[in-house]
C-alpha cells in the first residue's frame, strides 16, 4: 500500500512543489495531482517537475474530479465538454487515477432516478478517463446524519455502490473505501474480503470521535486513524491487505485541531495514524 499525504484532507495550504516537499520530509509515497497547475506547465516544465519528484521517491495518488454530476444537466454537459482537456493534461503529467464521491440524499430526484442519472452521467465520465488510461474511483457517504438530511435516500453502502459500479459497466470504475463510511454503513470486513484488488481505486482511513452516539456523528468531525478505537481499523486495513490492494492509503481526518497545526506537524501527525494503523 502507498502512504498518501493529502494536504487537503490535513487542512494544509501547499501548492504542488510544497507538497511533494512535504510528503519527501515525512516518508510518503504519493500526493494529491494540481490538475489545473500541471495542465498550466509546459512539456519542457512538466518534464523536469516530474523528474525531480522522482529523484524525491514520490508519485501521484490521484486527481479530483471537475465534472458536476450531482445537480442540473447544463452544469454537468459544460463540465463534460471540458473534461476531455483535463484528462489529456492528465495522461501528459501520467496522473492515472481519479476520484469522487456521491451523495446519500438529495431533494430532487427518488432512488431510481438518482441511480439512473448516476449510471448515464458517469458511463459518460469514465469512458473519457478510460480513453486516457486514467482510473475513476467512486466514494459512498453513510453517515445517517448525511442520509437524512434531504428528502429522498440514495446509495450509502458498499453494496448499493457496487451495483452503481455494474450498470456503469466501465472497466476502469472502482470503489474508494473510507473506513468512516465503511463503519457508517454497517459494512464489514468480509464484504471487503468479497472485493478483488481492481475493484479499489483509493482508500482513506479515520476514526471516530468517543462518546458521541453513531446516529449523531457529524461528518466534518472524525479523528486520525487508531485514535479513539471506535472503528475497526485493523479488521479494514487487514482485510484489504487479504485482498492485496495495492494502491494509495490516506489519513482523512477532517479534525480541527489537526487543521490547526503547523503543516509539518499535521504530516507527522497523520504518518503517526497511518502506521498506527497498519501496526495493528
Amino acid at each position: 500500500m502507498q502512504l498518501h499525504l493529502s494536504c487537503g484532507a490535513l487542512g494544509i495550504k501547499a501548492d504542488q512543489r510544497q507538497a511533494v516537499e512535504l510528503a519527501a520530509k515525512h516518508g510518503y509515497d504519493v500526493v494529491d495531482a494540481n490538475a489545473a497547475w500541471l495542465g498550466g506547465r509546459s512539456d519542457g516544465e512538466l518534464q523536469d517537475f516530474l523528474g525531480w519528484m522522482k529523484s524525491q521517491n514520490v508519485g501521484w495518488a490521484m486527481a479530483g474530479l471537475p465534472v458536476d454530476f450531482r445537480g442540473e444537466e447544463a452544469p454537468f454537459r459544460d463540465g463534460l465538454a471540458k473534461f476531455p482537456d483535463y484528462c489529456r493534461g492528465l495522461k501528459r503529467a501520467k496522473v492515472d487515477k481519479v476520484t469522487t464521491w456521491i451523495l446519500p440524499s438529495n431533494d430532487m430526484w427518488t432512488y431510481r432516478q438518482n441511480f439512473d442519472l448516476h449510471v448515464t452521467r458517469m458511463r459518460e465520465i469514465a469512458r473519457v478517463l478510460d480513453d486516457n488510461g486514467v482510473r475513476f474511483g467512486i466514494e459512498y457517504v453513510a453517515p445517517r446524519t448525511l442520509l437524512v438530511a434531504k428528502h429522498y435516500p440514495f446509495a450509502h453502502t458498499m453494496a448499493e455502490t457496487r451495483e452503481l459500479i455494474a450498470e456503469i459497466g466501465r472497466p476502469n470504475v472502482g470503489l474508494v473505501l473510507d473506513s468512516w463510511h465503511w463503519y457508517h454503513a454497517g459494512d464489514s470486513a468480509a464484504d471487503i474480503a468479497k472485493l478483488e484488488p481492481k475493484d479499489v481505486v483509493s482508500v482513506d482511513l479515520n476514526d471516530a470521535p468517543v462518546n458521541v452516539p453513531k446516529g449523531e456523528m457529524v461528518d466534518g468531525k472524525r479523528e486520525l486513524p487508531g485514535a479513539t478505537g471506535v472503528i475497526d481499523v485493523k479488521a479494514f486495513v487487514g482485510a484489504l491487505e487479504k485482498i492485496g490492494y495495492h494502491g494509495p492509503v490516506r489519513a482523512e481526518p477532517f479534525n480541527e485541531a489537526v487543521r490547526q497545526m503547523p503543516p509539518d506537524q499535521a504530516a507527522d501527525a497523520a504518518m503517526s495514524g497511518l502506521k498506527k494503523a497498519f501496526a495493528s
